[in-house]
């Protein structure tokens, strides 16, 4: 019993040398203003079996801190500072093979973890020693959740298309870490612009982008991008698709006549017009005389008590353009 006594002492003592006073009791739960600031996302998500990279730049303004002394970089796993430090960038310990790729004495602690598993998410706090200046970032916690599955590509394509505009469609993929980026592949073509961008809070997204002219035939389009992220071990995939929705003047109009053929006086025929347009066409029935063409019947069909021969045909029309049928010939019976 005494032995145990002895050495919790001993513990104490030893916490008390390197995280008090000034340090924990002060800046993590007394309630002042924190001596170390970070900029970090609040939550990071990283993926099993590939690794993360943490945008992180530090700032003090005690007087105690000096840039031309040695600065050291520690991370504590599980919010509970100072009793389950997992790195310390002087080599003392590097529980997860961490790695400060930022340089410290630039206020830059960016971070990778390699090789993420599920037990690596937690909470984490950082700390700089820069002795005697030592201090935790007790107010800027990151959050760190693993997930099984990858995140799914998102496709961007402009809002209202129309034929014939040349659009640039992106599909994007969130990169935990640039070191390692996700393969992005779809059904558009394979020579894709690709690129790794660094956003506003220094995460990175990868990109591929390809510009197409839109015709008709692109209306109902399915265009699917996958992302293929490295792991250890192999990869995991996850697909997203999309569907354009192009607007394109009238196509293929044309027009028929019911009953076909010779026809007799007095009796009843019905014209109709087709075509393929979107948004859908209004359709216009015209006649040709010998003193003009002349506006008939607006709408899809035109039925009318026949009095003599004559020759039609219909316009379709929508807000991007028009296009005429062919002209049918209306003959009568004994009527040449």
């Amino acid at each position: 019993m005494a032995a145990l006594t002895e050495n919790m002492l001993v513990v104490n003592i030893l916490l008390s040398v390197f995280f008090l006073p000034g340090d924990l009791a002060d800046y993590c739960y007394g309630g002042l203003t924190p001596a170390l600031r970070i900029t970090t996302p609040n939550n990071m998500e990283a993926l099993t079996g590939s690794c993360l990279q943490i945008p992180c730049t530090y700032e003090t303004e005690n007087t105690e801190f000096n840039s031309s002394r040695s600065i050291y970089g520690v991370w504590i796993k599980g919010g509970n500072a100072p009793y389950n430090v997992i790195f310390n960038s002087s080599g003392s310990v590097n529980t997860f093979q961490l790695e400060i790729i930022g340089n410290l004495k630039e206020k830059n602690c960016t971070t990778l973890f390699p090789n993420l598993a599920t037990s690596h998410a937690d909470k984490y706090l950082f700390r700089i020693e820069n002795y005697p200046f030592r201090a935790f970032a007790c107010a800027d916690p990151l959050q760190i959740t693993i997930k099984d599955s990858p995140w799914s590509p998102s496709i961007n394509v402009p809002s209202d298309l129309k034929e014939h505009q040349s659009v640039t469609v992106t599909c994007s993929a969130f990169t935990p870490c640039p070191h390692s980026p996700p393969e992005l592949t779809w059904n558009l073509q394979q020579d894709s612009l690709r690129q790794t961008e660094e956003n506003t809070d220094g995460t990175f997204t990868t990109k591929i982008q390809e510009t197409i002219t839109l015709s008709d035939t692109h209306d109902g389009y399915n265009i699917t991008c996958s992302a293929k992220y490295p792991v250890i071990g192999g990869t995991k995939t996850a697909e997203t698709e999309v569907t354009l929705s192009v607007s394109y003047a009238p196509k293929d109009t044309s027009a028929s006549i019911s009953p076909s053929g010779l026809v007799s006086a007095g009796s009843w025929v019905e014209l109709s017009c087709s075509s393929r347009a979107k948004p859908p066409p209004r359709f216009t029935w015209f006649r040709i005389s010998k003193y003009g063409t002349f506006n008939v019947s607006v709408g899809q069909v035109f039925s009318f008590c026949v009095t003599e021969r004559g020759e039609f045909y219909c316009m379709a029309t929508n807000d991007l353009g028009n296009q005429r049928s062919s002209v049918i010939l209306l003959s009568i019976k004994g009527n040449l």
